[in-house]
């Protein structure tokens, strides 16, 4: 299994990795970084899990496919909390440009796991029939 399959969800994680370290390291040099709290820790979370997903992602194959199932999932649902949360500053350049980029790395993770949640279970469906 290549992980060309995955380039274009690759690079939404590491686009919304950069964008989160910038937006986070930002909000602390802001004056009122106390008030950007969750806004940084969710950043960060971001950073972590982006490239981690990009990485499963990268050195997949169809022994590790589960993994890189569950990490795009998990990989979404923090990329939407973070999304949800730096929209939230619309006054702030790097908040919304880091939140559109964390939408984007969300719904790719989101096709990514659901994709591959289905073929991973209809071929578990045919392996227990022909078993």
């Amino acid at each position: 299994m290549s992980h060309e399959k995955f380039k274009v969800c690759i690079d939404a994680c590491n686009d919304s990795a950069a964008e989160c370290e910038h937006c986070a390291t930002a909000c602390l040099n802001e004056s009122d970084a106390a008030m950007q709290a969750k806004c940084i820790e969710l950043d960060l979370y971001c950073v972590d899990m982006c490239r981690m997903a990009a990485a499963f992602m990268a050195r997949s194959d169809e022994h590790t496919i589960d993994f890189v199932n569950k990490f795009c999932a998990l990989c979404a649902e923090i990329c939407t909390t973070c999304a949800d949360e730096c929209g939230k500053h619309i006054h702030i350049k790097h908040c919304i440009k880091c939140a559109e980029s964390c939408r984007k790395c969300s719904a790719e993770c989101h096709n990514i796991s659901t994709v591959n949640n289905l073929q991973t279970n209809s071929l578990d469906y045919f392996r227990n029939k022909v078993n």
